[in-house]
């Protein structure tokens, strides 16, 4: 099915871009989140009228999501759960665990926003991407242990790793001497 997308979305492409979809990820994802328009002669003329409105309220969207990813830089969560003594959780930690996070944190984010390939099963430091808009991302680390004394012990563990990789990257490497 041919469509009309109304933004940018990642991987198909952007704003006003007519692209060749599977039927059923227009009719049940793409249409109802107002996100594209079956391609007919009326709705090209409709978007080509509403184009400018469309723009507007895209980069209205890209600001506020800028500024929140400015707020949400060096963001670290921390998710305390049941584990066993090799670090495999008794359970996994998912989208709606890391967004409840975020939000007790003070921030407004939607479980959508999260991208996840799949639910942390073990204890540690990871990093999560947040997609903020289809051009504004943004990394929150997640710290998951089974209570607020080993959180820290990890955090400061995960520092110090980085501090040393920091040294590595920074100190330059001798040149071989000339003979």
């Amino acid at each position: 099915m041919e469509i009309i997308l109304l933004e940018r979305i990642e991987r198909l492409g952007q704003m006003g871009d007519v692209v060749n979809v599977k039927n059923g990820y227009a009719r049940n994802y793409l249409f109802p989140q107002k996100k594209a328009l079956r391609k007919t002669k009326d709705n090209m003329a409709y978007f080509e009228s509403k184009r400018k409105e469309y723009e507007a309220h895209n980069l209205k969207m890209k600001q506020e999501a800028e500024e929140m990813a400015k707020k949400l830089e060096g963001l670290s969560v921390t998710i305390i759960r049941q584990a066993a003594e090799t670090g495999q959780l008794y359970g996994s930690v998912t989208m709606r665990d890391i967004c409840e996070a975020i939000r007790d944190a003070g921030f407004k984010v939607e479980r959508h926003q999260i991208d996840l390939n799949q639910p942390f099963k073990n204890m540690g430091i990871f990093d999560v991407r947040l997609s903020l808009h289809p051009d504004v991302f943004q990394t929150v680390r997640v710290n998951i242990a089974r209570s607020e004394e080993e959180a820290k012990r990890a955090h400061q563990k995960h520092e110090q790793k980085a501090e040393k990789v920091a040294e590595v990257v920074e100190t330059p490497a001798e040149e071989p001497k000339a003979e």
